[in-house]
């Protein structure tokens, strides 16, 4: 059985999910997630790579097989890179994706004017994929355009299109990441034009809007990853609303556990990313595959666009 739409090993049988780690706050000094800055200690190039490592290390031990970069992640594809070289890990030990159209420009600093900058081009593709081949190229095996929308264009780009089969031809699977009010269009425009074998979508208690074309992306074949399950932060005891404290107080575990267990529990979800900076937190966040998730909740749904433009305000730190 191969991957939809091209070659590569076949997606996981459906009904299988498993929880994932993205790197997005492991490999830079700044990101948006509440309480951010307190779970960095030591802000150096050296003493994050040993933070992240730690974090991966118990990853892995847990059983976390599949692990989430990107170009703009500051350094999070070396260090995962130099994680997978010190552990002697190969291809067939780890499932690793990471993604290209922003590139990192905070230069270290928590006061960066600018942390990141988009360009969905097909020369950006051209040289954010050789750079991450030089980094991942023996463990990759999934690459994805980050925050695709339908007004960027690049789904319907055929030089992108043309460079994504290059990628494919290297036995690197095609995926893309959603993001803001218009997801679901994302997602539907992708299925309509094919050739997709994943897709990356924002998916929380709060922010749910995505989900019918999650199922439809599913029941297409795809692979669907769930990012920012915890809302940056809100969803877990740094920001939880009271209903979900109350909720995990009940089933005697964390706000964060819970909200990734209402995303493992979606039954077109493949891979649900936890964003832990710290090993403290991926233990909590851990703790959600032995949560029995009932559903409700529903207080908690947000408009998506009151979600989105509660999380573009907030603070990099």
């Amino acid at each position: 059985m191969t991957a939809p739409g091209g070659s590569g090993p076949a997606s996981a049988p459906r009904g299988t999910r498993e929880l994932g780690l993205g790197l997005a706050a492991l490999g830079r000094p700044a990101y948006i997630n509440l309480g951010h800055g307190g779970d960095v200690p030591d802000a150096t190039v050296d003493g994050m790579e040993r933070a992240a490592h730690a974090v991966l290390d118990r990853a892995y031990e847990a059983g976390v097989r599949r692990f989430d970069a990107a170009r703009s992640y500051g350094l999070a594809e070396q260090f995962l890179a130099s994680w997978l070289r010190s552990r002697a890990l190969g291809r067939d030990d780890v499932w690793v994706s990471s993604k290209w159209g922003y590139a990192y420009t905070g230069g270290w600093r928590l006061d960066a004017e600018e942390h990141e900058v988009k360009e969905l081009s097909a020369a950006q593709l051209r040289r954010q994929w050789a750079e991450t081949q030089e980094r991942l190229g023996p463990w990759l095996r999934l690459y994805q355009i980050h925050s695709a929308t339908v007004e960027s264009g690049v789904l319907d780009d055929d030089a992108v299109r043309a460079g994504l089969d290059e990628v494919r031809a290297a036995g690197v699977r095609i995926g893309f990441s959603a993001t803001g009010t218009g997801q679901a269009a994302t997602i539907d425009r992708a299925l309509e034009l094919g050739g997709f074998d994943e897709v990356q979508a924002t998916w929380n208690l709060h922010e749910r809007s995505a989900e019918d074309a999650l199922a439809r992306a599913a029941d297409a074949g795809l692979e669907v990853y769930v990012k920012e399950a915890v809302a940056n932060g809100r969803l877990t005891a740094r920001g939880a609303p009271p209903a979900l404290v109350a909720a995990a107080r009940e089933l005697g575990t964390t706000p964060d556990a819970v909200a990734l267990a209402a995303a493992l529990a979606q039954p077109w979800a493949t891979v649900v990313l936890s964003g832990a900076s710290t090993v403290a937190q991926l233990e909590s966040n851990l703790a959600a595959r032995e949560v029995a998730w009932a559903g409700g909740l529903d207080e908690l749904r947000e408009p998506a666009e009151e979600y989105w433009e509660t999380r573009s305000a907030l603070p990099w730190n």
